[in-house]
């Protein structure tokens, strides 16, 4: 039997449903509290210029955007959903709809690329990190912070987590892209569930 669809067509409808299955992010007292403290652990080990590019992958509804704007910066935000999407243009920030596997942008653009609880949506985060790897500036940052499986909050079970992996494995698919790893961290809290962990990771584009 030949298949009626062709590989393209297949590989678009995968894209289209994990599109389908993106959620909003609506603002998060925690989220926020976390996202402004890493940034300003980053900026105080990795202070850049005012006019350095920064990318926001998977931006939500501009906590970083807002953040890194308040701090001098112009950052650019990426999301896959609409109203996040729609939130963040109301704003006034600059955001597009984008997947983050397929970034449409050039090569080298970008001295920091923040991605804060998206890689773990990824279908498949070693081409994900490849694009990161592309865009990215020589000697610039690439920070990630993933939420770690089987705590009490089940990230493994979040609807549109694909890629809830162990910190060993995203350690070795940093270094294959050809990142320098800098800094691997955990942040530790509770919540109503329990106890959870996050995993952040810094390197560097050698």
């Amino acid at each position: 039997m030949i298949l009626n669809q062709s590989k393209t067509q297949r590989f678009e409808n995968l894209l289209e449903r994990v599109r389908n299955e993106t959620y909003p992010e609506p603002l998060s007292e925690l989220h926020t509290a976390i996202t402004i403290k890493m940034i300003d652990e980053f900026l105080n080990k990795h202070p850049l210029a005012e006019d350095k590019k920064i990318l926001d992958v998977g931006c939500g509804q501009g906590v970083a955007l807002e953040y890194f704007k308040s701090k001098g910066f112009s950052p650019i935000g990426i999301t896959l959903n609409n109203e996040d999407l729609s939130v963040c243009k109301q704003k006034g920030y600059e955001v597009y709809e984008m997947d983050q596997s397929f970034l449409d942008f050039n090569d080298e653009e970008f001295d920091l690329i923040w991605c804060r609880h998206c890689l773990e949506h990824s279908i498949f985060p070693y081409l994900t990190l490849i694009e990161f790897f592309r865009v990215l500036k020589r000697k610039g940052y690439l920070y990630i912070e993933v939420p770690a499986p089987d705590t009490s909050c089940k990230h493994q079970t979040n609807q549109n987590h694909y890629s809830v992996l162990n910190k060993s494995m995203w350690e070795e698919l940093i270094k294959r892209t050809g990142f320098d790893i800098l800094v691997v961290n955990n942040i530790e809290f509770k919540v109503v569930a329990g106890a959870d962990i996050y995993w952040t990771f810094i390197q560097q584009k050698p």
